[in-house]
C-alpha cells in the first residue's frame, strides 16, 4: 500500500532501528516504547489486519509469532514477554497493517487488562 507507514519503512523511505529482517518479515524497535524492551514484527507483504488474513497469509503469520521468542531473548526479554496485536477500530488497531508488539524487559509486566468487577 503506496501510503501505509509500515510499507514505506519496508521499502526504506522511512527510517526504523531494526531487530531482524529476512525476504518475508522486518522488526523494528517501536517509536515509542512502552517497556524497556518493546519491537514490532510485520510481514513485509501488507495485510491491513487480523481481519483480512486468509489462508496465503498463514505462514507468514506464524512466521512472526514463531520469531518472537527468540528476539525478544536478543533485545534483553530475558525472562518472558508479552505479545500483542491489536485488530480494529475496537481492539485499537492504530497502524493498519498487521504488526506484532513485543514487550518485556527485566522487570515484571503490569497487568494486561483489568477485569470487570476488580
Amino acid at each position: 500500500m503506496e501510503n501505509c507507514i509500515f510499507c514505506k519503512i519496508v521499502r526504506g523511505e522511512i527510517p526504523s532501528k531494526k531487530v531482524y529482517e529476512d525476504d518475508e518479515i522486518l522488526a523494528f524497535h517501536d517509536i515509542n516504547p512502552v517497556t524497556p524492551v518493546h519491537f514490532l514484527i510485520i510481514p513485509k507483504r501488507h495485510i491491513a489486519s487480523l481481519f483480512e488474513a486468509e489462508p496465503g497469509h498463514f505462514a507468514v503469520l506464524g512466521r512472526c509469532l514463531g520469531m518472537a521468542g527468540g528476539l525478544a531473548r536478543e533485545q534483553g526479554a530475558g525472562d518472558g514477554f508479552r505479545t500483542i496485536v491489536n485488530t480494529g477500530r475496537v481492539g485499537r488497531q492504530e497502524v493498519y497493517h498487521v504488526h506484532i508488539h513485543v514487550l518485556g524487559g527485566p522487570e515484571t509486566l503490569p497487568p494486561m487488562i483489568v477485569r470487570r468487577g476488580q
